[in-house]
């Protein structure tokens, strides 16, 4: 499948991702390189070729029935920015033994070099391996602290030294102080991989509070407003909710799963929830508008309303605002970015004809 025959964004805006390495395309398309044979993805850091030698595909087995080989750098054919094997291999260690303080020396005992692990964290998790490793030791005294154990229990338990070093993490880590974690709800959250690019995910004891793509501009407010609105102590860590969304939504992106079944939990205003269940019930493939919306919901002057509480939607996919377009059929505004709403519309085969400038 070629540029002629698949559906794919302008060839324009596909030379413009790829030169500027724009993630928000990740998974929307892939470019080859008649020159070398290989194909890319659009963020690769390679140096870029000539816009003349570029052709374009929708998926990796347009690009290798076409003759090319996938890129050594960029790894096209493996789960977007998914951790490489010795990050993998790491993370299960750390799992297998949740006390180890892990030096540089264990690290290099390990056979994993502490720079180059620091530069992959920042760049995958927003924060270094040891400071990821503090905070999942922090998210594990929270935990103790709300099972009744003590305060000084969990500060010696943590690996920390005196008490007041303990307090003073803690308090930087959840803006509240360990006296306080009794009444606070932890809210884990762990890294996903898809076609798409990386997205978080963050649950508590009732459900998902949250599903969105790293790269979004919006993620940071978010995770501070969820702080400090609804008093959340956010932490790295893995609950049963945080598992169903992983598997559900890698049968999503592969064509076997239309409905999810994970449990849901979105604070939020009253108008903002009923909007968000309005969402939760356009169908699979199809798609509605604002004005729809705002009129099932009795109020059909609210349309901006509806827009504005459907960007604040923090559950992305689940509760599939990608499904609401405008009125004329354009794609509208998308936190994810328009590349993505067009992939997930092209995915579900959405009967749409969207007159935007990634028209399909």
């Amino acid at each position: 499948m070629n540029l002629q025959n698949s559906l794919l964004p302008p060839h324009a805006e596909m030379v413009r991702a790829m030169l500027e390495r724009d993630t928000s395309y990740e998974g929307v398309f892939f470019t080859a390189v008649k020159t070398t044979g290989i194909f890319c993805r659009p963020s690769c850091t390679a140096r870029k070729p000539k816009p003349e030698n570029m052709e374009f595909f929708a998926g990796v087995n347009e690009c290798l029935a076409a003759g090319y080989r996938a890129c050594l750098r960029c790894k096209p054919l493996d789960a977007a920015d998914s951790a490489p094997d010795w990050v993998q291999g790491l993370l299960k260690s750390v799992d297998a033994q949740p006390d180890t303080r892990w030096s540089d020396a264990q690290l290099l005992a390990q056979g994993i070099e502490p720079l180059k692990l620091r530069r992959w964290f920042k760049q995958h998790m927003g924060m270094t391996f040891h400071a990821w490793l503090r905070a999942r030791r922090l998210g594990q005294a929270l935990d103790g602290i709300k099972q009744g154990e003590t305060i000084d229990g969990v500060a010696f338990d943590s690996g920390y030294e005196s008490l007041s070093g303990f307090r003073d993490a803690f308090q930087k880590s959840f803006h509240i102080t360990p006296g306080r974690a009794a009444n606070s709800e932890p809210l884990l959250f762990t890294r996903l991989t898809t076609p798409l690019g990386p997205m978080i995910a963050m649950a508590e004891r009732r459900g998902l509070v949250l599903l969105e793509f790293l790269d979004q501009s919006s993620l940071r407010p978010e995770v501070e407003a969820l702080q400090s609105r609804f008093g959340y102590a956010v932490a790295p860590g893995h609950n049963v909710h945080l598992q169903q969304i992983g598997q559900q939504l890698a049968e999503y992106f592969a064509g076997e799963r239309k409905v999810f079944s994970v449990a849901l939990h979105m604070p939020g205003s009253e108008f903002s929830r009923q909007v968000w269940a309005e969402l939760a019930t356009i169908p699979y493939g199809q798609t509605t508008t604002y004005g729809a919306i705002a009129q099932r919901l009795g109020k059909p002057g609210a349309s901006r309303a509806v827009g504005l509480a459907n960007g604040h939607n923090r559950i992305s996919i689940v509760v599939p605002c990608h499904r609401v377009i405008g009125a004329d059929g354009s794609l509208t505004g998308y936190a994810g970015g328009e590349p993505r709403k067009a992939f997930l519309l092209r995915l579900e085969n959405a009967p749409v004809q969207l007159t935007g400038q990634l028209a399909f």
